[in-house]
């Protein structure tokens, strides 16, 4: 006779068959960019409101203790790789036309491609203008969007000494074409069309699996609202471009929903770092984008899937935007790459489970230094802080370590080590580990992978290609 824990297993074993039976999932990450903690409703927002967002946390899992990283560039690099940014070399933003995400990393679309899946990012891309580092080399069967940031309007945006090297652009690429770009687009137009394409690729691929990364401008500077929304919330353009996105993310759902494919498609919202812009918030946390504070990288995140997440779950477990493509291998019954260190982990628990414990020992924060960085030097980046469980050991300005206790100290206010000494020392172990294994301060770890690189001359080339005739130059 088998015992209860045999059971209880075959039980577990057979109700996850049924989860997964059929089609694989359709896959939607929608990233929001530089938009903070507190910059949602059912996270405290005031002056606008996201009805749409709030909704799909009231028909899923919100997260409270969600992780991106503190800058752009470093959080696109953990979602393709599932590995943290320090590991693979990205840790500021890319502007620079010489670097970019290594080709040799196995990305998050990628895999999907390669199982299957169709595959397309519309939006932001960040992470490498070279050949080699495109958004079509790294996975994606179609891109649409803005190969760099965007930044507030200047002639010398993103630029290599005096000389700038690029220029705002719309690009569309797909492998085997030419690309296709345009300049001067109504950039108030950016969240409508970026959520537009998004419609074309779901209708398109509704009868097939496909993994849609929507990695939006909005609310980087410059913030900006199509005239349909100027106007709408109490707290000036940036509620405004707030509730455009939330209305987009109602688009996608209705879409979904109304092809009968919304209880096979996961989808998640989050965004990319904390806040920059002055209407920005991180509340109830300290700190905003490109610090290692809570308030610079811990972010709101819903996911809903129809049947498969229960509603109305709060996880204040430690998760991260690392987490999302092993979690995805799960889903789609792949295995992660092999012959590297993956430091996301599978958080289908999480997001299923009320009382489920994070699958991290520990959450390390790294303080990126931009100027090295652009350089290549993927190793400048500082340690700057550990977190386990409810405690955090973080490097301050002043370059003094505080204790914190997260729990009932959000806002890093009180240092502890005094009191808990040997909890202290606990983090102080886990540091050491993991600057001998991610690097810290100028040393390279021992499991450090190296940040994409092109010559000079590449660079120039490069710089050529997407400076485009702002210089009276050819297209390339």
């Amino acid at each position: 006779m088998k015992s209860t824990f045999t059971i209880a297993v075959l039980i577990c074993i057979c109700l996850t068959s049924q989860v997964f039976a059929g089609d694989k999932p359709n896959l939607i990450v929608i990233l929001s960019d530089d938009q903070g903690y507190a910059d949602v409703g059912c996270y405290g927002a005031q002056g606008f409101k996201t009805p749409v967002i709030d909704k799909m946390a009231e028909e899923g899992v919100r997260f409270t203790s969600f992780y991106a990283a503190p800058w752009c560039s470093p959080s696109r690099a953990s979602l393709m790789t599932g590995s943290h940014y320090q590991r693979v070399g990205v840790t500021c933003p890319i502007n620079h036309p010489q670097i970019g995400l290594h080709p040799d990393e196995v990305t998050i679309a990628e895999h999907l491609k390669a199982d299957g899946y169709a595959t397309a990012l519309i939006g932001k891309w960040h992470l490498g203008l070279h050949e080699s580092m495109s958004p079509i080399a790294q996975g994606f069967d179609y891109f649409s969007g803005i190969p760099l940031s965007h930044i507030r309007q200047s002639k010398t945006e993103h630029t290599d000494g005096p000389k700038a090297y690029y220029r705002r652009q719309w690009r569309t690429m797909q492998p085997g074409k030419k690309d296709v770009v345009e300049y001067n687009s109504d950039e108030t137009l950016f969240t409508q069309r970026i959520t537009n394409e998004s419609l074309e690729f779901i209708r398109a691929n509704r009868d097939k699996s496909f993994f849609l990364f929507m990695s939006h401008a909005q609310v980087h500077y410059e913030v900006l609202a199509s005239k349909d929304f100027k106007g709408k919330s109490n707290k000036g353009v940036w509620g405004d471009a707030i509730q455009e996105l939330d209305f987009s993310v109602g688009q996608i759902l209705k879409t979904l929903r109304k092809l009968g494919i919304e209880d096979n498609t996961l989808v998640i919202f989050l965004s990319d770092n904390g806040p920059q812009h002055a209407d920005g918030s991180a509340k109830p946390f300290r700190g905003l984008k490109g610090n290692t504070l809570e308030g610079g990288l811990r972010v709101p995140c819903v996911m809903r899937w129809p049947g498969k997440i229960p509603e109305g779950i709060v996880c204040d477990e430690t998760a991260s935007i690392m987490d999302i493509f092993p979690t995805f291998a799960r889903l789609t019954g792949g295995d992660m790459p092999k012959g590297r260190v993956i430091d996301g982990k599978d958080i289908w628990p999480l997001m299923t489970k009320r009382n489920a414990k994070t699958p991290h020992k520990a959450y390390y924060y790294y303080r990126g230094n931009y100027g090295k960085f652009q350089k290549g030097d993927d190793a400048s980046a500082t340690l700057a802080g550990v977190r386990s469980g409810p405690w955090k050991l973080h490097l301050g300005s002043d370059g003094k370590w505080s204790l914190y206790h997260l729990k009932t100290d959000v806002s890093e206010n009180k240092d502890c080590s005094k009191q808990y000494p040997r909890v202290r020392q606990r983090l102080e172990k886990l540091l050491d580990k993991a600057g001998e294994d991610l690097g810290d301060k100028g040393k390279k770890g021992s499991g450090a992978r190296p940040l994409g690189k092109i010559s000079k001359e590449e660079g120039l080339r490069i710089g050529r290609k997407y400076r485009g005739v702002m210089t009276n130059e050819k297209q390339e």
